[in-house]
């Protein structure tokens, strides 16, 4: 049994912005939060003992919940190496300087493009006078600073923009994070998709960005990948379902990742009623599709089969309806056609989430 390394708290799903893309639950609001700070130490205590060692606070809005500074603690009580994923508000600079003070180690800020009227009008949340004074205080306080922005449709020309942004307040990482079509991502998805002439101009503009960084000797690490609908080949989802990062969500369920509990017919353990490790290593659901014994062709006979683990579980049911079945990102798919189709389905405007 491998020994998940990575610890994601969904601490909440309540959040002051209306992201489009947002990954969280369509119906995120009948999932309210049910672990106590006292709840969330025992299982950082529990997952510590799995061997995690990194922890990842985010929802939601992690920052939406008056206890984090607790919950911050019991993180370090466990040995854990806390990150806090944040949207900028309403955590003010004090409140992160005091969560550094109690041992918070990094800080990722999403911005939603690298001006405020952009950036607050796809967020559908003032914010972006916010997110950069959080990002500054971050650095004043030495702690590792990513900045995350989401690209799409209507911000990708653009992303030449956001790399300076990332440049000039000194981001330790930047993450340009095509669009993964789950959640809100997916109802807005025709509004969402960038052409691959975009694409194909983006990837030119960061290569341009990571050759001028090397030529001065370092800067900000630059990540950029392909979205799935244009990359031809699967990415493992999660690294593999249950094989390297455990989440768990508001109510305590215990998942392999994000959207796990959207496919029916899994079955789930629930850490207020049992132990972690008992989540991860008994609980039917995680089982399901770990490791490859699961498979049916074409991914049972393909080389890449414990690499990409055939794809994404969740994208699979949600465009196909089968979560057994290849991942129809993959080019191999017989139904990949199902995602091809879709790069040129295009409508304007979308739905915010509210």
């Amino acid at each position: 049994m491998t020994a998940p390394l990575n610890l994601i708290a969904e601490l909440t799903y309540r959040c002051p912005l209306q992201c489009p893309y947002c990954s969280n639950p369509i119906d995120f609001r009948s999932r309210r939060e049910a672990l106590s700070a006292e709840d969330w130490g025992r299982v950082f205590e529990e997952a510590a003992e799995l061997g995690v060692v990194h922890l990842g606070l985010t929802g939601g809005e992690p920052s939406a919940r008056a206890d984090l500074p607790e919950i911050v603690d019991r993180a370090i009580a466990a040995d854990l190496y806390p990150h806090l994923v944040t949207a900028g508000l309403p955590l003010t600079p004090d409140g992160l300087s005091d969560l550094a003070d109690r041992g918070l180690r990094s800080v990722q800020v999403s911005v939603q493009a690298a001006n405020g009227s952009e950036s607050d009008r796809i967020a559908g949340t003032r914010s972006f006078d916010a997110k950069l004074a959080l990002c500054e205080r971050t650095k004043d306080l030495d702690l590792a600073l990513t900045i995350n922005c989401v690209l799409h449709r209507e911000n990708l020309d653009a992303i030449g923009d956001v790399i300076a942004l990332a440049e000039r307040l000194g981001a330790d990482r930047l993450e340009l994070a095509n669009t993964q079509y789950h959640g809100w991502a997916l109802r807005n998805r025709s509004a969402l998709m960038p052409t691959a002439a975009q694409l194909a101009e983006a990837s030119a503009v960061v290569r341009e960005a990571q050759a001028r960084q090397d030529a001065a000797g370092g800067g900000t690490a630059m990540l950029f990948v392909l979205p799935d609908y244009f990359s031809e080949r699967p990415k493992p989802c999660m690294g593999g379902w249950g094989q390297l990062a455990i989440v768990v969500d508001p109510t305590g369920r215990v998942l392999p990742c994000h959207e796990a509990s959207e496919i029916p017919g899994l079955e789930f353990w629930n850490a207020q009623e049992r132990s972690v490790r008992a989540c991860w290593n008994e609980a039917p659901g995680m089982l399901a599709y770990r490791g490859t014994d699961w498979m049916s062709e074409p991914c049972r006979s393909c080389p890449e089969r414990e690499n990409d683990f055939g794809g994404c579980r969740c994208q699979a049911f949600r465009l196909l309806g089968d979560a057994s079945l290849t991942d129809p990102a993959c080019a191999l798919s017989p139904a990949h056609d199902v995602v091809v189709q879709a790069r040129d389905d295009r409508t304007d405007g979308f739905e915010p989430r509210r």
